[in-house]
């Protein structure tokens, strides 16, 4: 009796507690001043409900990083992203769940963890040839790369909950996925004020300028991969029988026309490639015959031209003549045709040509664009040569060993188990590994933890059934 009237009383306490706030939020003057009061109570009640379940906590971060933009901020050039708060609580999920982890470690992670061991390394060198503050910021963007690992390492080994299982958790995830794609066409479309740093591209039209899709990303080109990497899942998900795909056809068909006109809109000629490389990869996978999974990939094109050529008709006229300019010119002139790339990459081979001492160890992750040290800023555009110039043979070679890392164990998930997970990510990281010599593809910190947990979750699938 004692122990149920003191139940009682905690119950009453509780909700005279809430009253009071919800009465306090009422009562509070404004806007600003309301918000202010409620929002420690919306915190608490959100992190609450996160710690009950060990992946709710990627949920919570996945829709930031997919569906909300970036704020003004007085760090970095991008600025400041809600994202990296939901990483401190999945990292004290983690923490408190630590019996909940599997002890074996993956090859992958050891390839992750020593490649961002260089990295770090290479922050000191950022620190002796570009000053403290570029070596300041190199080892923020070294975080960032640090966020999808740890979601790497919790897909792959982390706690998990009685009866959970991915492919649910995967329709949220392109669901989230197919409302950002869809943002993108309507910002696209309707030219939406553009978040806080978000990066000078455009598409020049006769009569107009058109700010590239990017959507809620901090430039078009990440938008283009992203999108490649659902049309990647979409690929594979069609030749699954029903019971292993995360959505069905029809969904399926819909959002694949939302992916690839986001695709078209952000103008990424190398995220096409992207695509093309990963079905190709598909095709040699699953055995079946080249032309269908060519098929089904140009049938989805058709559509989502088809709609633009109505809704859009110069910029479907533009973008259809720069692909076709891209092969007829590319013998011609391909600086043009690569916008400037052979350029730059001839000037970061100049550099080391003349300063050989710096390809040991490269001249500090992520500061080519930020210093002069190589005689003027640079975008090398290439991930390999920026690796190169930056971290050096170490840093390259490391980078070189987790790509075969993931292939390797992306692979051996298919052949073990026929995985749908080992599956998606082998194709999708094959036209990624083409897509990096037109980009520095590491550096898309928003997109990289949906994709190493797609590889996690591959890797976790092939070490059960050891």
């Amino acid at each position: 009796m004692r122990a149920a009237a003191s139940s009682e009383r905690s119950d009453v306490a509780a909700a005279g507690s809430v009253g009071l706030w919800a009465a306090a939020v009422a009562v509070v003057p404004g806007g600003a001043a309301k918000l202010l009061v409620a929002g420690p109570a919306v915190l608490i009640a959100t992190a609450w409900w996160a710690a009950s379940k060990a992946h709710r906590w990627l949920t919570l971060f996945f829709i930031s990083l997919l569906l909300t933009p970036p704020f003004p901020g007085p760090i970095g050039d991008a600025g400041l992203h809600v994202g990296p708060v939901f990483v401190v609580l999945g990292i004290l999920i983690g923490t408190g769940r630590m019996c909940g982890w599997d002890r074996r470690i993956p090859p992958v992670a050891v390839a992750m963890c020593a490649f961002m061991a260089v990295l770090l390394l290479s922050v000191g060198f950022a620190a002796l040839y570009s000053g403290p503050t570029i070596a300041m910021g190199s080892f923020f963007r070294v975080g960032l790369f640090g966020i999808g690992v740890y979601v790497f390492l919790y897909a792959a080994s982390g706690p998990r909950d009685p009866g959970w299982h991915p492919l649910p958790f995967t329709r949220t995830l392109f669901l989230i996925a197919t409302a950002s794609a869809l943002f993108a066409c309507v910002d696209f479309y309707y030219q939406f004020p553009a978040p806080a740093g978000f990066e000078q591209q455009f598409v020049w039209l006769p009569d107009e300028v058109l700010r590239r899709a990017q959507g809620l990303f901090y430039e078009a080109s990440t938008l283009g991969n992203f999108c490649a990497f659902f049309l990647v899942m979409i690929a594979v998900a069609f030749f699954r029988p029903r019971e292993e795909s995360p959505c069905s056809r029809t969904v399926l068909v819909l959002a694949g026309a939302v992916f690839t006109t986001a695709l078209i809109l952000s103008y990424s000629r190398a995220s096409v490639l992207n695509v093309v490389t990963a079905i190709i990869a598909l095709a040699v996978v699953r055995g079946v015959r080249f032309w269908k999974p060519v098929l089904l990939a140009a049938l989805v094109l058709a559509a989502a031209a088809l709609a633009i050529r109505f809704a859009l008709p110069a910029f479907s006229a533009s973008y259809w003549a720069r692909i076709s300019a891209s092969f007829q010119y590319f013998g011609y002139s391909p600086d043009g045709v690569l916008s400037g790339r052979l350029q730059h990459w001839s000037a970061l081979a100049d550099f080391l040509t003349r300063n050989p001492w710096h390809v040991f160890f490269g001249v500090g992750y992520k500061t080519l664009p930020y210093s002069n040290f190589t005689g003027e800023a640079v975008i090398a555009d290439n991930t390999y040569l920026s690796l190169l110039v930056e971290t050096g043979v170490i840093g390259l070679i490391s980078f070189l060993v987790l790509n075969l890392t993931i292939l390797r164990s992306s692979l051996r998930a298919v052949r073990s188990r026929h995985s749908f997970f080992g599956e998606w990510i082998f194709c999708f990281w094959t036209g990624q590994m083409v897509q990096m010599l037109s980009g520095d593809l590491i550096t898309y910190w928003r997109v990289l933890p949906v994709y190493f947990w797609v590889l996690g979750i591959a890797v976790r699938e092939n070490e059960s059934r050891r």
